[in-house]
């Protein structure tokens, strides 16, 4: 008798194409450079796989992954946020002032992060509303911005050694440090809505093409809110931390350039600056790169001279990569 499917006995089972090389590089991103930089520190140094330097710099990079993740939502607009090095210093002001009122110290976290919010809406208002260029509008607020924390602390270092939220700083939860456990919360948070929400999708939406995500009803105005918003959220969440960890703040030299490492955690990390592309796990394995580069450069016995020359490379190489990536993907 006959097989009234042929088909089903003759057709062979095809394995599932490998991917080329091409296609493995870009799924793997930096993570290959960032297991390089770890194998080499620890060949030059036999305290860089320490308990104690593992916790030192993640605890470091801890502050730079909130910045940066915050970051990553405003690139995948296509837009930038140089003012929340600044956000960060006010926000981490606010902190400090608030932590000092009798009974209610607790609040100087809502307070920082409350600061910091309301920086980042009125950024967000004026390149959403205003339609300033956002390179312009955040610029200014780096400036303005740490003029108003300096006021804010009398030009002054805030100092308050009885911090009532100093556990964030400097606690541990079963040997994890609260500040590491805050940056990956953060992260977590940041992906399911990147990866597994309608808003995620108008993020990148409007990073691919603002003109056709209008067309297509979605409220371009309220996004760039939304990513501003979260920028300066973030940064007065990193300015808690920094406060939490010193006990103190000042608006003359805290979070000064810390933009610069979160752009370029960002950039590392395969966020096109053009928008429409990019992932919150990239953001993570660029900021580690940052700290395991920062951390390493430090236990070799580089001087700090060399470490900014060396931090301004990898920028420049940061930016460099993008335009790569991009005449890559022209190209396919």
């Amino acid at each position: 008798m006959s097989n009234p499917h042929p088909t089903l006995q003759t057709a062979p089972l095809s394995a599932a194409p490998r991917p080329t090389a091409k296609e493995l590089i870009r799924m793997l991103g930096m993570l290959p450079v960032l297991v390089l930089l770890c194998i080499g520190f620890s060949l030059a140094s036999e305290n860089f796989f320490s308990l104690q330097n593992l916790s030192i710099m993640t605890q470091q990079a801890s502050i730079n992954i909130v910045l940066a993740t915050g970051m990553t939502f405003v690139i995948l607009t296509a837009g930038i946020d140089l003012s929340v090095g600044s956000i960060l210093a006010a926000s981490a002001v606010v902190a400090m002032l608030v932590s000092k009122i009798p009974e209610f110290g607790m609040l100087g976290i809502v307070g920082g992060m409350a600061c910091g919010l309301l920086f980042g809406l009125i950024n967000g208002v004026l390149i959403a509303f205003v339609k300033l260029p956002a390179f312009i509008v955040t610029l200014g607020s780096l400036t303005a911005v740490r003029g108003i924390a300096r006021l804010l602390a009398n030009d002054a270092t805030v100092f308050n050694p009885e911090l009532p939220f100093a556990f964030i700083g400097n606690a541990e939860v079963l040997g994890v440090p609260w500040l590491v456990i805050i940056a990956f919360a953060v992260v977590a948070f940041s992906w399911f809505i990147l990866r597994r929400t309608v808003l995620g999708l108008n993020i990148y939406s409007v990073g691919g093409n603002p003109e056709a995500a209008r067309l297509a009803g979605i409220k371009v105005w309220a996004v760039l809110l939304f990513v501003y918003a979260t920028s300066g959220l973030l940064a007065g969440l990193g300015g808690v931390m920094a406060s939490a960890r010193l006990y103190a703040a000042n608006g003359l030299q805290l979070g000064a350039s810390y933009e610069l490492d979160a752009i370029a955690a960002v950039i590392l990390g395969g966020t096109s600056f053009v928008g429409g592309t990019g992932s919150i796990l990239g953001t993570l394995i660029g900021a580690l790169i940052i700290a395991v580069l920062t951390n390493g450069l430090i236990l070799t016995g580089v001087s700090d001279i060399w470490q900014y020359i060396v931090k301004g490379l990898v920028i420049i190489g940061a930016v460099a990569l993008d335009r790569y990536r991009r005449k890559d993907s022209a190209r396919t």
